[in-house]
């Protein structure tokens, strides 16, 4: 594990999963059919407890400010920090190691309790894992 700042906020649009994990797929299927992957841009996965169950969204970054709101999506920001994070290599190989990598990051001590858990995906084969920590 290693920590990482991310050094400014990334304005995001997103799909959010009917159920997870079996809607995780077709959340991400549905944003990639509006916005192909490229690695000019940010793709994320976000999840954290809403009400007692987790939510989980498919994300990616604003190419301009209100192309979310072009294409029907609603919009958040993830917020610049320190994350502690791992990254995952050949992750579609073992798709459970990233709840496993959540598991232990969510066990590191001065995480943010309103925070997300949030994957990175750098390339296709490689994720970040990522929790924010809470301001210092």
């Amino acid at each position: 594990m290693e920590r990482y700042k991310l050094e400014s906020d990334i304005s995001i649009f997103y799909v959010t999963a009917i159920s997870l994990p079996a809607g995780v797929l077709a959340a991400h299927q549905k944003l990639h059919a509006m916005v192909p992957f490229t690695t000019d841009r940010k793709y994320l996965g976000l999840s954290r407890p809403e009400h007692g169950v987790i939510q989980y969204i498919a994300a990616t970054e604003e190419a301009f400010s209100g192309e979310g709101e072009k294409l029907g999506c609603p919009t958040m920001v993830v917020p610049k920090g320190t994350y502690v994070s791992v990254i995952l290599h050949d992750y579609m190989k073992d798709t459970a190691a990233i709840g496993i990598a959540f598991q232990q990051l969510l066990h590191q001590p001065g995480i943010d309790p309103n925070g997300y858990c949030v994957e990175w995906y750098i390339s296709n084969t490689e994720v970040r894992c990522m929790v924010r920590l809470a301001d210092q």
